[in-house]
């Protein structure tokens, strides 16, 4: 495997699992259907939360290098995986705001982190692992490629939502069940990023874009020579 790859598998998977964790343990205290996963950073165990999405942003960089060591994404796409681990940063350093009681700068940073990241991530995906790209397609990129998609619709969907709410006069986190929402997309978005990280850490995957032979060095072609006659 991968060494950036499997290393990034692995914190995002700690990550991941400490969240899930919050979740489970916060069922009788935090509603999940209207209350957004954030909630875990506000007060004096919020800590625990950030700890969490700073390993998933970690690991997401780690997949994002070693996707591009292999030269198995593209400049666009390593950009838009990298704009969403940045995003999971902000999330993590700056703690959600109750806008209740009037905004705040770390509520309003922490809100555009959230934005960042729930949009780069579907377009890292679409963009790296798209067949349109001239690559080996393989079960994890087929995976990784119709989650990107499903994240893309969620956006598409959340967007109409809030469209719609505010050309009636409703607030935008009053038009649909926001907690169940966010949870449903970053569900999709994470799973897409594991099939990315799993393929970037399968032994074999390689480009096939012009200059990449089967050994997944540049190069190669040219260092062959014609057998003596």
């Amino acid at each position: 495997m991968h060494r950036p790859a499997r290393w990034g598998l692995g914190a995002a998977g700690a990550g991941i699992a400490v969240i899930v964790g919050l979740e489970v343990s916060s069922l009788d205290d935090l509603n999940p259907i209207r209350r957004t996963i954030s909630e875990h950073g506000m007060g004096p165990g919020g800590w625990i939360f950030g700890c969490a999405v700073g390993l998933l942003a970690a690991g997401s960089v780690g997949i994002g290098v070693s996707l591009a060591r292999r030269k198995l994404a593209g400049v666009l796409g390593t950009v838009a995986l990298m704009g969403w681990s940045v995003g999971l940063l902000l999330t993590a350093w700056f703690e959600k705001h109750d806008w209740s009681v009037g905004p705040s700068v770390s509520g309003s940073i922490h809100r555009v982190g959230s934005f960042v990241a729930f949009l780069c991530l579907p377009l890292a995906v679409v963009l790296i692992t798209g067949p349109w790209r001239r690559r080996e397609r393989s079960r994890a990129t087929l995976v990784a490629f119709g989650l990107g998609v499903c994240s893309v619709l969620w956006v598409v969907g959340i967007a109409t939502m809030v469209f719609v709410g505010t050309r009636n006069g409703v607030p935008w986190y009053r038009v649909m069940p926001l907690g169940l929402v966010e949870r449903g997309l970053a569900v999709t978005e994470v799973a897409a990023l594991l099939a990315l990280g799993v393929w970037a850490a399968t032994p074999g995957s390689r480009s096939l874009e012009p200059g990449f032979r089967a050994g997944g060095t540049a190069g190669s072609a040219a260092n062959l020579t014609p057998p003596h006659v």
